[in-house]
């Protein structure tokens, strides 16, 4: 599954997700993982003005991404991103995104959660 984090200097998850200018996106799977690219938030987005066009224009970009780690989100933004099936996950502490994930693929390789469960399928289903 793809994974997005937000980050300003590549290693740690330490970005609000309305102000990432950066999303670092990994395939992390059960057994392997990999830096597969960079998803930059044009700065036209953020020329727009209006938050709700923000939010938008980073989801947009995120479509693909089954994760989303950041450092803060707002409430609506949240939302915003479960109904596009992008489920937001706040970091902790500046975390190292290689840490994470480590600790991703741990979980994947066990029992999952429901909601990671879900997560993991969002490629596999047809959209609607």
């Amino acid at each position: 599954m793809k994974v997005a984090f937000a980050s300003t200097d590549k290693t740690h998850i330490d970005e609000h997700f309305g102000q990432a200018e950066h999303f670092y996106i990994w395939d992390v799977g059960p057994e392997s993982a990999e830096f597969s690219g960079v998803v930059q938030v044009k700065a036209d987005a953020d020329a727009l003005g209006h938050s709700d066009d923000k939010i938008e224009a980073r989801a947009a970009a995120l479509n693909d991404c089954a994760l989303v780690y950041v450092a803060e989100i707002g409430g609506p933004a949240a939302a915003r991103l479960v109904a596009k099936k992008i489920h937001p996950v706040k970091s902790k502490d500046r975390e190292a995104i290689s840490v994470v994930v480590e600790k991703l693929q741990d979980v994947l390789r066990s029992s999952p959660p429901p909601w990671l469960r879900k997560a993991m399928l969002k490629g596999e289903r047809p959209a609607i």
